[in-house]
């Protein structure tokens, strides 16, 4: 258990410095003495606070374009006006820029200049929530670390969108109309250093091919994914963190081995259409299987059976991990055997 626990807590590390390294690098304090007068320069639509001379303030105000930006600002916020376009003009002296909040405006992709957005060499952050999009935009600037399209009307990548952005870390697809014939096999060719990738509420009916090998939260849900092939999970070694809840997946959908990935940690399977739990690895933790068909489940699949276990162990206390597991909404009906009722008391939390 010390290890499994150890690893999670290393999962969990390694997931938080995708944020904290970048926090690191963008909130860095600047001393007001550093800029000359003309450097407060505010635009006259937004609020500039003389205690964050780095940050420009422009939301909630109606706007319907974006203002000329002085070269200090790091920090845009730019989020709920009227904005239908991205032009180069604005950013021509913005070039410390590390952080735009473009979420709910009505930005399509024409409206984007071809340039505008790739010049920003500094660029990490860029939130484009909440807009007209059909479309990934493209070129962007090689630095991005985290891009978030959530709620979009994204259902095209282009060809090569991805291809310069080894630095990021972060992509939120999420809520737009992506179907299957949105990725080519390259799709996500050129991101290296991907962790976390989010694709729920789209429309999916298979899973994405030839994913990011760095990846380690792939979020799903709310798909109509029906299967997942054969050693799908080679290709991306590193996943520890994976939701597939409200999907349409059966038994037959699944893979030989199941879910028996020893990297996986966490993995959620809720309101799908499996009738027995899958196999599982002996690393897993958490496990979500509530609102499925399942009827009964086979204790060896939950805790090892003692033909598998060295003479000198006891059947209960040794094997997998798992401290959490979620089978209310299905099918079981009383009275539990008693090996799985055993079983289930070795649980931290069970809900059934």
């Amino acid at each position: 258990m010390a290890t499994a626990v150890c690893l999670l807590i290393l999962v969990v590390f390694l997931t938080d410095s995708v944020w904290t390294r970048t926090v690191r690098q963008v909130y860095e304090v600047h001393d007001p003495e550093d800029f000359n007068e003309q450097d407060f320069d505010c635009p006259r639509e937004c609020f500039c606070p003389p205690s964050f001379p780095t940050a420009l303030y422009c939301e909630n105000r109606g706007l319907k374009e974006i203002p000329a930006i002085p070269s200090r600002i790091w920090y845009l916020y730019l989020e709920n006006n009227l904005i239908e376009t991205i032009p180069e003009k604005p950013f021509e002296n913005a070039t410390q820029l590390r952080w735009i909040n473009l979420n709910k405006n009505k930005i399509t992709n024409d409206g984007i200049e071809r340039g505008a957005l790739s010049q920003l060499k500094k660029l990490l952050f860029l939130f484009l929530e909440d807009n007209e999009l059909e479309e990934v935009p493209s070129p962007l600037p090689r630095s991005l670390e985290q891009l978030q399209l959530a709620r979009n009307k994204v259902s095209r990548i282009p060809q090569g969108t991805f291809s310069n952005l080894e630095n990021l870390t972060l992509l939120d697809l999420q809520h737009n109309k992506l179907l299957d014939n949105a990725f080519q096999r390259d799709t996500f060719k050129g991101l290296k250093n991907l962790m976390q990738l989010n694709m729920a509420k789209n429309a999916l009916r298979n899973m994405p091919p030839r994913l990011p090998a760095n990846t380690m939260q792939l979020f799903l849900d709310n798909n109509s994914i029906e299967g997942i092939p054969e050693n799908y999970f080679n290709v991306i070694p590193k996943v520890a963190f994976l939701r597939l809840n409200h999907n349409k997946l059966s038994d037959s959908g699944l893979p030989s081995g199941g879910f028996d990935v020893s990297s996986i940690l966490d993995l959620q399977l809720s309101h799908n259409r499996l009738t027995k739990v899958p196999r599982i690895s002996a690393h897993l933790q958490h496990l979500h299987l509530d609102h499925n068909k399942i009827t009964n489940v086979n204790v060896s699949v939950i805790c090892p059976t003692t033909s598998t276990l060295p003479a000198d162990q006891d059947s209960f206390s040794y094997g997998p991990h798992l401290s959490y597991l979620r089978l209310d909404g299905n099918e079981i009906k009383p009275p539990v055997p008693m090996d799985l009722m055993n079983c289930f008391r070795l649980l931290q939390t069970l809900i059934i």
